[in-house]
């Protein structure tokens, strides 16, 4: 088979890694890119490292990638044993590659049978499952899992996951199963070398209000999403798009929120003389084959579904995606993204329509994809279109937009002049940004640093150099907040990025039983006006010799600069240049945009559970 460019690449960088004894990696490739061509190719280039190691485990959690990664070794292998172990269907073990289900392997004594002596080599596809507690029972067996198994030495096998979305929602750290990225490319990346199809975009205001809609781990919770998603005026609005924009697309795939916005969907497509179709959870397995076949073949143009077609779908012909769904999840929204964007002979480009709500905060939107904010409207922009528009926002920002605290931009560097230590405990340009992320309050207390107080102790997140740690100081007596003696700090995670730190900060917080009225960002006590004390506090640490007028904020306000002054912010403020206070930040919302879910090549740092 001839292989691309990038996919020898990728390939190479696997074998130069394990030549150097390093074996749990993971390759990180956009949807389309052919990751399926690059396992079943490594199967054959991995070498044994003993005579009886030579065969090779295949690991999925869906029916449909596992199906596709059997018939692509049988179309590569046609002389070798190859066998399925799924549902009723049960492998022997001896086979020279075996592909399975990882939710069969967990049933029973059927993981039993997989000798480890005589496999070379583990792949995981959609490897960002992996750290989920069915992979690592699969893991431990082949000895893959760090001081998990009892056995004398490190195991012979290697692994390797592919995905295209090597990040989690949960906080859990891909480091649990895996070293090292060994290689990257993303869906600009591939857009632009001509590997992945072109794509235009068009965002339509839905009408939806998002702000009451309940937050679940990483995204919207589906049930409180498809109340406010699934109206008539909102279905209106997508089928209007949809007709007024891409009427005449061939091969149209929607993604809805639930069963009930997939069938109140494809009603109203059929309602108005569309031939639309749906797939769901509870559409026989027979019955979704034939009828994906069909969208497949070009016999009709819509096909709507919920959770189905995020991942190891197939159908290179789709030339328009409607996002009906809102998300907070770039994963989710890329792998939605990536179902239109594999080539095919005659198709120009996919048309993707991007149906936003009028929340901004959190709302992950094709143009953030882009580092535009996430309420920019677009029509029928391309990818270079939109890095050109977010390049020109940004020149227009450095010339002349100004604020009241200045600040001075130059690539990703923003100087902010403080005239008082007041100004300094005033600026929450940081808080905003990473509750954007997070549904608790935190506070931005220095460069890179972030505090969330609780009567339990201070959860904490730290940039160090290119990445970031969080740590937890528990109280004593947790009864006595201001007043009781903190223990000392405990390293609960590392995480390559803001996001994933809040994440695994947040995971942590719950598990502290933190009380989540209390810190919530929206807890009603917020917006009650500042207490006496809160007031008094903050007229003595003014840090200017003049009494602070504080009377009209609000207890949320308060508490946020009683952190900062707690934490250092007068210290911080005299630290600075004399004369002109200049602070020198990253500016973290621009460095999330590049960092937000991407993958970064190289080592992968574990997560550091806490003994607290």
């Amino acid at each position: 088979m001839s292989l691309r460019p990038y996919q020898e690449e990728a390939i190479q960088k696997v074998l130069d890694h394990l030549a150097k004894n390093e074996k749990r990696l993971a390759i990180s490739l956009a949807t389309g890119g052919g990751k399926t061509v690059i396992f079943t190719d490594l199967i054959d280039k991995v070498p044994s490292p003993m005579p009886e190691a030579t065969k090779t485990l295949i690991l999925a959690h869906r029916h449909e990638l596992i199906l596709q990664a059997a018939e692509q070794c049988r179309k590569q292998y046609p002389e070798r044993n190859i066998e399925i172990e799924m549902g009723h269907d049960h492998a022997s073990g001896y086979a020279d590659i075996t592909v399975a289900s990882v939710q069969s392997l967990r049933s029973g004594d059927r993981l039993q049978k997989f000798d480890v002596a005589r496999y070379k080599l583990i792949i995981v596809d959609e490897c960002h499952h992996i750290a989920a507690e069915s992979y690592l029972k699969v893991l431990d067996h082949f000895g893959l899992l760090n001081g998990r198994r009892r056995i004398r030495e490190r195991s012979h096998v290697a692994l390797v996951g592919v995905s295209a979305t090597l990040s989690r929602n949960d906080g859990l750290s891909l480091g649990v199963a895996i070293d090292h990225i060994v290689y990257h490319k993303d869906f600009v990346e591939m857009m632009d070398e001509g590997w992945l199809s072109g794509a235009v975009f068009t965002t339509v205001q839905s009408g939806v209000n998002l702000s009451k809609v309940k937050k679940g781990v990483g995204d919207f919770q589906t049930a409180s999403l498809a109340k406010a998603v699934n109206t008539p005026e909102a279905n209106a609005i997508t089928l209007g798009a949809w007709q007024t924009r891409c009427g005449d697309r061939k091969s149209t795939l929607v993604f809805c929120v639930d069963l009930a916005h997939v069938a109140s969907l494809t009603a109203l497509f059929r309602q108005n003389g569309i031939d639309a179709r749906s797939v769901t959870s509870n559409t026989k397995l027979q019955e979704r084959s034939e009828t994906v076949r069909s969208f497949r073949s070009g016999d009709f143009p819509v096909l709507l579904n919920c959770g189905i077609f995020t991942e190891g779908t197939d159908i290179p012909g789709i030339d328009c995606i409607v996002l009906a769904r809102p998300t907070q999840s770039k994963n989710l929204l890329i792998q939605m993204l990536g179902r239109g964007l594999r080539l095919f002979n005659g198709k120009k480009d996919c048309h993707v329509i991007d149906m936003v709500s009028n929340l901004k905060a959190g709302l992950v939107t094709t143009p953030t994809l882009f580092g535009l904010d996430p309420d920019e409207m677009v029509d029928k922009l391309d990818a270079p279109a939109m890095l050109a528009q977010k390049s020109k926002k940004e020149q227009a920002k450095t010339e002349g937009e100004q604020y009241e605290v200045v600040y001075r931009s130059r690539d990703d560097i923003t100087f902010i002049d403080y005239d008082s230590v007041k100004d300094l405990i005033e600026d929450d340009r940081g808080d905003r940004h990473i509750r954007a992320i997070s549904l608790f309050g935190w506070v931005q207390v220095g460069e890179g640093r972030y505090i969330l107080s609780a009567a339990q102790g201070d959860m904490k997140i730290q940039r160090k150099d290119d990445y970031y740690e969080v740590f937890f100081t528990g109280r004593l007596s947790p009864d006595a907040q201001s007043r009781s003696p903190l223990m000392r700090p405990t390293r609960i995670a590392t995480a390559s990025t803001l996001e994933q730190a809040v994440k695994s900060a947040d995971t942590a917080v719950k598990r502290k039983k933190f009380v989540i009225a209390i810190i919530s960002k929206n807890a009603a006590w917020r917006s009650r006006p500042a207490s006496e004390s809160q007031i008094k506090f903050l007229n003595s640490h003014g840090g200017n010799g003049k009494e602070s007028e504080v009377r009209s904020i609000t207890k949320g306000q308060a508490a946020d600069w009683i952190t900062r002054i707690r934490h250092g912010a007068k210290g911080r403020f005299d630290k600075l240049a004399k004369g002109k206070r200049s602070d020198v930040l990253v500016a973290e919302k621009l460095r999330a945009e590049r960092e937000k879910g991407a993958a970064v090549v190289g080592p992968v740092r574990q997560r550091a559970q806490s003994n607290g």
